[in-house]
C-alpha cells in the first residue's frame, strides 16, 4: 500500500486510512469508516489509524478490524465507600467539562446491592474485595463508556490529564459486558462530548469522496 503524500502529517493522527485495493486515502473520520463499512460496496476495504505521524512526512499505522467499529470499550473505577466513589465521579465529569474528550462517551456513578454495608469499610477496597456474593462486586463504579476505536486516546486522555482514583479498576470490552450483565444502579450520569474537530460526511457525499486520496 502506497500512501499519497500529505503536509502536515501530524494533524492526521487519530484519524484513519482507508485500503480500497486499487488505491488508498487519508483521512476518514471513525464515523465516515462506520458508515463505509456498513455498505456492500466496501466490504473489502482494510482500515488503519494513523499512529503515529512525523515532521517528514511518515506516519504509523495500526490496523483496526472491522467489529471493533460496532463495540464499546469503557474503565472502571471500583470504590467500597460512597465518597470516594463520589469524588471519583466529580474529578472525571470536571476533566470531560473541558471539552478535551477524544469523542462521546458516557460517565455513570453506579452502585450494587449491599454498598451500605461497605460504606463502614475502607474506602481504598475494591472489586476484589468484595466477591462475596455470586454475581460480581458489590458497591460503587465509576464507569467512562466509549467507541471502542478510540480505547488509545481515552487511556491517553486520562494519563496527560494525570486523572486519579481512589481503588482498583478494570477496562476493556468484556468489563463493559459484565458491567452491563451485572445490572449496576445508576446513581448519577453525565454525556461527554467533544469539540468537534470535522464534520462527518454521510450517503452521496462521503461515497464520492472515497476517490479522493486526501481527505482534509
Amino acid at each position: 500500500m502506497k500512501l499519497p503524500e500529505v503536509e502536515n502529517a501530524q494533524r492526521y493522527i487519530g484519524l484513519y486510512v482507508v485500503d480500497f485495493g486499487e488505491r488508498c486515502s487519508v483521512g476518514f473520520t471513525s464515523q465516515e469508516v462506520a458508515e463505509l463499512l456498513e455498505s456492500e460496496q466496501f466490504q473489502d476495504i482494510t482500515v488503519y489509524k494513523v499512529h503515529r505521524a512525523y515532521p517528514d512526512g511518515r506516519m504509523e499505522l495500526k490496523g483496526v478490524r472491522r467489529e471493533i467499529f460496532h463495540l464499546e470499550m469503557g474503565m472502571f473505577f471500583y470504590a467500597a465507600g460512597a465518597g470516594a466513589a463520589e469524588s471519583d465521579f466529580e474529578r472525571l465529569v470536571a476533566l470531560a467539562q473541558t471539552g478535551t474528550a477524544p469523542s462521546r462517551a458516557k460517565v455513570h456513578l453506579a452502585g450494587r446491592q449491599g454498598q451500605g454495608e461497605k460504606d463502614s469499610r475502607s474506602e481504598e477496597a475494591g472489586p476484589g474485595d468484595s466477591e462475596a456474593q455470586e454475581g460480581g462486586p458489590v458497591g460503587f463504579a465509576v464507569a467512562l463508556i466509549y467507541p471502542a476505536e478510540y480505547d488509545d486516546q481515552f487511556c491517553r486522555w486520562l494519563l496527560d490529564a494525570g486523572y486519579r482514583h481512589t481503588g482498583s479498576a478494570e477496562g476493556g470490552i468484556e468489563a463493559v459486558q459484565r458491567y452491563y450483565d451485572r445490572r449496576w444502579d445508576v446513581l448519577r450520569s453525565h454525556q461527554v462530548f467533544p469539540q468537534a474537530s470535522y464534520t462527518d460526511r454521510t450517503g452521496e457525499e462521503l461515497i464520492a469522496a472515497t476517490r479522493i486520496a486526501v481527505q482534509r
